[in-house]
């Protein structure tokens, strides 16, 4: 059996993710695909050694880096947008920027 204050935490959570439903919009994109970086792109970044990795840049909701998900508020996404593929870019961190190249973008 859950605590009262448990009841109530949850009570507000689901408030909360109700209230976030009803006033979501969805995104359909019309036309042709963007050739930069969006929202909704799934981008290819490549550091100086070669390393590459991938993240689809999503809402705040959705975000998920360690499921391959990344706000379009954050210092990465931001970076990126409207970047297109071969684009060097820095990604400023708190523990040092580090440059990175787009060579790759998809939208699904």
């Amino acid at each position: 059996m859950e605590s009262k204050p448990e009841i109530a935490r949850l009570e507000r959570e689901i408030r909360y993710y109700e209230a976030r439903v009803a006033s979501a919009n969805p995104v359909i994109r019309t036309g042709p695909v963007p050739d930069t970086v969006a929202f909704g792109a799934t981008v290819t970044f490549e550091d100086p050694d070669g390393k590459r990795f991938s993240y689809q840049i999503v809402g705040e909701d959705e975000a998920d880096p360690g499921g391959g998900k990344i706000s379009w508020r954050s210092p990465l996404a931001r970076a990126a947008m409207g970047a297109a593929p071969g684009t060097t870019i820095t990604w400023e961190r708190p523990d040092g920027d580090q440059v990175l190249t787009i060579v790759a973008l998809a939208y699904s």
